[in-house]
């Protein structure tokens, strides 16, 4: 029997989405299996599965269960100015969306992706990682290649 959870904002949608790929990806990445992680978050496998899916009627404590299980972190963090804390310190962050007027080579490499505007971080990481034999790495702009260079480094030994 579903929850009434009431209205969810789209953005909360596509968040839940973003953090059950990276849950599945880290997951399926070490080779641990969807039962072990279940058992050790002591959760079904089924919610497991909903929580990959990033179903807005799992409780927030089961996806930190899983989160736990999987020895990974969640982080908030609000965006204020666009990369820079409220003290004028530079912070390497991702946002959870990736647009393609913001990054033209990401865009071209993503030809196949029709009816899109942006991406998750997976989802380019993975577009990335398949086609960087065809960037134009002397014509990368500076933000792009900070975001490859920190898709990389949060993706480090995933499997693509």
């Amino acid at each position: 029997m579903k929850k009434n959870i009431g209205k969810i904002s789209n953005d909360a949608i596509i968040q839940l989405a973003d953090i059950g790929q990276l849950i599945r990806q880290h997951r399926k990445s070490f080779k641990i299996t969807a039962n072990a992680v279940a058992q050790t978050a002591g959760i079904s496998r089924v919610t497991l599965h909903r929580i990959e899916k990033g179903e807005p009627t799992v409780s927030m404590g089961a996806y930190l269960n899983v989160v736990s299980a999987l020895d990974l972190q969640l982080q908030l963090s609000a965006e204020v100015n666009r990369g820079h804390e409220a003290n004028g310190n530079d912070v390497d962050t991702l946002p959870v969306r990736l647009s393609f007027s913001d990054y033209p080579q990401l865009k071209e490499l993503a030809w196949h992706v029709q009816g899109a505007d942006e991406l998750s971080l997976v989802e380019a990481h993975s577009i990335y990682e398949r086609n960087k034999r065809f960037l134009d790495i002397e014509n990368l702009s500076d933000s792009e290649q900070k975001l490859i260079e920190l898709l990389g480094v949060a993706f480090e030994g995933a499997v693509s």
